[in-house]
């Protein structure tokens, strides 16, 4: 058997002493697999004392995380130290650069700096590997990158936010039970269970979905990263009453991150949609993860499991250390870096779809041809309108679903209900998947 690969790791969070609960427990089979042992030499993390429940004392404790970098009995550093910039970035291109293999599970890292570190890593000679950075312990970056490489896709999309997806599917559970729980009750009960961070805005206002889409977007199409091009939308204005308005129409509301490739350009998004029944998508409940990728010869693939967590996401470290053990790696976004374009950014007043307007507005004459008026000005075809009984604040709520037409339609009648006094509130607008 060859010579052990030794592994540094930086970040003795939940994912860290994972990975080694993960060695320990596995030690043989990773072996056989990898066709050498897998050890872990070197530790570091902030805090020394911490219980971590696991026995840390065999290994080398390095206070300085960055001279992990540059230890001679290190073959492979893993960063989960987390953030886009910092440490995490420092250690990288240390690690890179003094020609050691990078894993990470770093997506906002990546989704900044993805391209410079795939060049050093390209140039260096060495792996840059970041499974566990996309939907914790799914293998959708090597799915797409080596099980769909023959394939032209033409999109990707899919739940890419656990917490998201917990509060949702939470919401949805208690309208079928008929408490009608809002966004702010089941946000605060995910914050207890510990689903939700103290701070959940990068979760709940997209930006986490956005730094993961825009990693798979890069892989799916043979694109630069382009974090900045991806709009991102949350969660925080969505009611239980659209979660039953979405219900009575066939459909339940998810976080979707959509990358699509057009003759314009490259079209990323993170947006609640409704999504039909008959989609794989509605039936992704609790804390999952799920992606969808549309190739021309393969058809539709599903990647489908468990989005973070110490097991699945130490799982998708230890897959890419194992593949770095057989001297299994290529270019980190599937194609050479000096080959990846870069995409223009598809204008989304251009789509086309159908849409689900919400409305919370006074209960008096003349709300709703106010409204109707508006889309007609607009030029959006009305398929359906639903107006919902009186609340105790006198205001009503009304739902309305559109005939398929482009986004900026309805953004211009959204505008021009803009500070209406028949409004209370800011409406809300969602896609429905096609």
């Amino acid at each position: 058997m060859a010579e052990t690969l030794r592994v540094a790791l930086a970040g003795l969070g939940t994912v860290g002493g994972g990975v080694v609960k993960l060695l320990d427990a596995n030690r043989d089979l990773i072996a056989r697999r990898a066709g050498r042992a897998i050890e872990v030499v070197a530790v570091s993390a902030r805090d020394r004392a911490k219980n971590r429940g696991v026995d840390l004392s065999r290994f080398r404790w390095v206070d300085d995380t960055w001279a992990l970098a540059a230890a001679d009995d290190v073959d492979a550093v893993v960063e989960l130290i987390g953030g886009a910039d910092g440490p995490a970035l420092t250690l990288a291109r240390a690690t890179i650069g003094g020609g050691r293999h990078l894993v990470t599970a770093n997506k906002a890292m990546l989704a900044h700096h993805g391209l410079t570190l795939a060049v050093a890593a390209e140039a260096s000679g060495v792996a840059l590997k970041f499974e566990a950075a996309v939907a914790g312990g799914v293998p959708v970056i090597k799915g797409l990158r080596e099980g769909a490489a023959a394939n032209v896709l033409t999109r990707v999309y899919g739940i890419l936010n656990g917490t998201c997806n917990f509060i949702l599917s939470e919401m949805e559970a208690s309208v079928s039970a008929g408490t009608g729980r809002d966004f702010a009750e089941v946000l605060a009960e995910a914050q207890a269970r510990g689903f939700a961070e103290a701070d959940p805005s990068f979760d709940i206002d997209g930006v986490d979905a956005a730094h993961k889409l825009s990693i798979l977007a890069s892989i799916a199409f043979g694109t630069q990263p382009a974090f900045a091009a991806v709009e991102a939308h949350g969660i925080r204005q969505i009611l239980a009453a659209d979660i039953a308005e979405a219900a009575a129409l066939g459909h339940r509301i998810r976080l979707i991150g959509l990358a699509e490739e057009g003759a314009g350009g490259l079209f990323q998004r993170v947006h609640p949609h409704l999504v039909p029944l008959d989609h794989p998508l509605a039936h992704v409940a609790g804390s999952l993860n799920a992606v969808v990728a549309e190739g021309n010869y393969v058809g539709r693939l599903l990647f489908q499991g468990a989005g973070a967590g110490a097991g699945p996401t130490a799982s998708a470290v230890v897959a890419d250390l194992i593949d770095i053990a057989r001297g299994e790696w290529g270019p980190p976004y599937a194609m050479p870096a000096a080959a990846l374009t870069a995409a223009a950014a598809v204008d989304s007043g251009a789509r086309r779809g159908r849409a689900y307007l919400r409305f919370t507005v006074a209960d008096r004459v003349g709300v709703l041809a106010e409204i109707a008026a508006a889309m007609r000005d607009a030029g959006v075809s009305i398929a359906s309108l639903i107006q919902r009984g009186t609340s105790a604040d006198g205001t009503v709520l009304v739902a309305i679903v559109t005939h398929e037409g482009p986004e900026r339609s309805v953004a211009a009648a959204l505008e021009r209900l803009r500070g209406s006094a028949s409004l209370a509130g800011t409406p809300l607008w969602m896609p429905l998947l096609a």
